[in-house]
């Protein structure tokens, strides 16, 4: 943990020097007094995604701390997880919400949404040689999602690579009980959906 957060700041710290020497006037220059923006050029960089895509730094913080965490059925923790008890683990960390303990009873929880609707922090769900939910994965943007693979463990794949697009099933995001919309407090939006943004 100390070690990636020591390479993360050194690789910060080169960003910013790059990215100060290769300034253009068709690209918009980083602030350095705006550690947000910095952040989402790293994670944007080491995950492949847009770098629009990388609105919620906490999300991509959290992926990216656990990124190499070895598979382990039932675990929970950075010593082995699954892939449910990954994305529960994200939602609780980032979201504050409590998801299900298995990805069928996850999906229960969620408004399915087609792929070309997914939004970072959406939810992936794959049928892998089964007729039931047996995977799910966190939407990360730019097709590609994170997950706990049973063969690396945590890491980032793309929806688009030939596995991934033969069983994927559907998305889904997040259903909320009741919430107020920032840009109408006085509207109750119960059964409508989580923003996950």
């Amino acid at each position: 943990m100390k070690r990636k957060t020591l390479i993360a700041s050194m690789l910060l710290a080169c960003l910013f020097t790059v990215s100060q020497a290769q300034t253009t006037t068709d690209q918009p220059t980083v602030n350095p007094s705006d550690p947000d923006n910095l952040a989402k050029d790293y994670f944007s960089q080491i995950m492949g995604v847009a770098a629009t895509a990388t609105t919620n730094t906490k999300l991509y913080q959290f992926i990216y701390e656990w990124i190499g965490t070895p598979y382990r059925l039932g675990g929970k923790t950075k010593n082995g997880v699954d892939c449910s008890k990954f994305a529960y683990e994200l939602y609780e960390k980032v979201f504050n919400t409590t998801l299900g303990h298995n990805s069928r009873n996850i999906y229960t929880q969620v408004d399915p949404i087609r792929k070309d609707e997914l939004k970072p922090g959406d939810l992936v769900f794959f049928k892998i040689r089964s007729r039931s939910i047996t995977h799910v994965g966190v939407y990360i943007g730019d097709d590609k999602f994170a997950h706990a693979s049973s063969s690396r463990g945590v890491m980032i794949s793309d929806l688009n690579e030939a596995y991934w697009k033969r069983y994927y099933y559907n998305g889904g995001r997040m259903l909320t009980a009741t919430l107020r919309t920032l840009e109408n407090p006085g509207v109750n939006v119960s059964d409508q959906q989580l923003s996950v943004n």
